[in-house]
C-alpha cells in the first residue's frame, strides 16, 4: 500500500513541478487551461503569470524533500496541506464563472488524489 500513496505522493510533487515550469517558460499558454480566461493583454502579465510557477515548484520542491527527509507521517501533512491549494484554484474558478470542466476536472481531481495519497500516509504512520 505505502507503495501506491508514495508513488502517487511522488507523481504529485514532479507533476506540480513540471506544470510551474511551465508558467516560467510559456505562461500565456499554460494559464489557457487553468479554467480562467486569460487576463487582459500588457507587458507584464507574463512576469505576473510567472509568479504562480515560481510558487508551484516550490510547493513540488517541498513535498519531495520531506519525502527525502521526513517521515510517512509528515510527507502525509504536506500532501494534505497542499491540497488547499487545489481546492482554493477548484473554488476560485467557480465564483468567477469559469470552467467548471477544468475547476473540477483538473484543480478538483488533483485535490482528491492529494488527499487520498496523504490520509494512509497520516492513519497509517506510527
Amino acid at each position: 500500500m505505502y507503495w501506491l500513496v508514495n508513488g502517487t505522493g511522488l507523481l504529485v510533487a514532479l507533476a506540480i513541478i513540471a506544470i510551474g515550469t511551465s508558467y516560467i517558460a510559456s505562461p500565456t499558454t499554460t494559464t489557457r487551461s487553468f479554467g480562467l480566461p486569460l487576463p487582459e493583454d500588457g507587458p507584464n502579465i507574463p512576469w505576473w503569470l510567472r509568479l504562480k510557477g515560481v510558487r508551484d515548484i516550490t510547493a513540488g520542491l517541498l513535498v519531495l524533500a520531506f519525502m527525502v527527509w521526513g517521515t510517512q507521517r509528515e510527507i502525509g501533512i504536506v500532501l494534505l496541506v497542499e491540497a488547499i491549494i487545489p481546492v482554493g484554484d477548484m473554488l476560485l474558478i467557480l465564483a468567477a464563472k469559469g470552467s467548471s470542466k477544468s475547476a473540477f476536472g483538473i484543480h478538483g481531481l488533483t485535490a482528491v488524489i492529494m488527499a487520498l495519497a496523504a490520509i494512509p500516509m497520516i492513519i497509517g504512520a506510527h
